[in-house]
């Protein structure tokens, strides 16, 4: 009878994992999901899933992502895996689907819609994953969003050029990538401020897919029909730099470039600058250029991985996290000679041109991801 009871325990728990895995499947796979369990066994299974990826600040952002994941305080935690699905909103909700099945544990999305994703993302959380979207937001309750305010974005620069050219003249607006929360909450706030000015009038309008070269792509288009000479404003979404640059080239003088309310390029930032503190004979230098640039920081990203993986810990996530909007007017610009960590919390601005190209975003330091700075955003080390 003892022989017969010990070969019964020992059969118990075989017996347990053939039931776990024919007959209650998909309650184990939503356990393995829950805080502790994944912990107990190993790493967190943490997806990365990004949408567009055409610009610098996807792939900045990519990177602090990358580094999180790679840093001491993580990199026994967390095996993180990226995928990337474009604009194609159904293929991400497929690998988004993919990898709940997959066993993740937390899917980090930059998602290419605010509500496309809805379902896909519920399931996800039904099975106990943590969905957080960073920079673009969703609108599934269970999902967490870590944004600044776009449309005080659109807002405070559309403000800032209108009050530059007082309140009349013509404006260009350059857009970013349809479709997504970021572009429609800017362009929306930017337009409502310039339909309040009787005297401003918004003569053409492109798509700049948050990218340097489509932004000039677009200006090129617009130029055809309307010169610089016609042009009182910009209002870009990325691109400021590009158009300073196109100026350069045509012939403007340094001090008659077009006012620009834009993104936190380093280009743009460079040109910020008080004329002669960056010197060169290109457009990558200090010209003094009458701007404000807001900043949508790509740290975003990696503050989403460690947010999540302290609530697969056990601890708070709000539903909501709202980032500082950072802004830049011409007179605060501060060039980081360095790039070090130490420089951006002092509050620099512009990294120094021969640390990286002007299309990269300088706005990369938080006190909540103080470990990633210039490594992090160039290279997806931690520093």
């Amino acid at each position: 009878m003892n022989r017969l009871m010990q070969l019964n325990r020992r059969a118990r728990p075989l017996a347990n994992r053939i039931a776990c895995q024919t007959v209650l499947g998909m309650a184990c796979a939503a356990a393995l999901a829950t805080p502790g369990v994944a912990a107990a066994a190993g790493k967190y299974k943490v997806f990365l899933s990004m949408s567009y990826v055409g610009n610098d600040w996807q792939t900045e952002a990519a990177n602090m992502v990358k580094a999180e994941a790679a840093s001491p305080e993580m990199r026994d935690k967390v095996d993180l895996e990226v995928q990337v699905a474009g604009t194609d909103a159904q293929k991400q909700i497929q690998q988004i689907n993919s990898m709940v099945q997959a066993g993740a544990n937390a899917i980090i999305v930059y998602p290419v819609s605010p509500t496309a994703l809805n379902r896909a993302i519920k399931n996800a959380c039904s099975k106990g994953v943590v969905v957080a979207a960073y920079d673009s937001e969703v609108t599934e309750p269970c999902a967490h969003n870590i944004t600044i305010d776009q449309h005080e974005a659109g807002r405070a620069t559309a403000e800032w050029l209108a009050k530059t050219i007082n309140r009349k003249g013509n404006i260009v607006m350059i857009t970013g990538v349809p479709g997504t929360s970021v572009d429609r909450a800017r362009t929306e706030a930017a337009k409502q401020v310039f339909a309040k000015y009787p005297d401003i009038k918004v003569v053409a309008e492109g798509v700049g897919m948050w990218s340097q070269a489509t932004a000039k792509t677009e200006l090129s288009k617009i130029l055809a029909t309307n010169s610089w000479d016609k042009i009182n404003g910009l209002w870009m979404q990325v691109g400021c730099f590009t158009a300073a640059s196109m100026q350069l080239e045509a012939g403007v003088p340094d001090g008659k470039i077009r006012p620009c309310a834009g993104e936190s390029s380093n280009g743009h930032l460079v040109q910020m600058l008080p004329a002669g503190t960056v010197k060169g004979n290109g457009s990558y230098r200090s010209i003094g250029y009458p701007s404000i640039a807001y900043g949508s920081p790509p740290f975003s990203g990696a503050y989403a991985l460690k947010l999540a993986v302290a609530k697969l810990e056990g601890k708070d996530f709000p539903n909501h996290v709202t980032l500082k909007l950072p802004l830049v007017e011409t007179s605060q610009a501060k060039l980081c000679t360095t790039g070090s960590i130490d420089e951006l919390r002092g509050g620099c601005t512009a990294i120094s041109p021969d640390k990286v190209p002007p299309g990269w975003f300088a706005d990369i330091y938080s006190d909540e991801t103080s470990n990633l700075g210039l490594s992090a955003a160039l290279n997806g080390k931690p520093d």
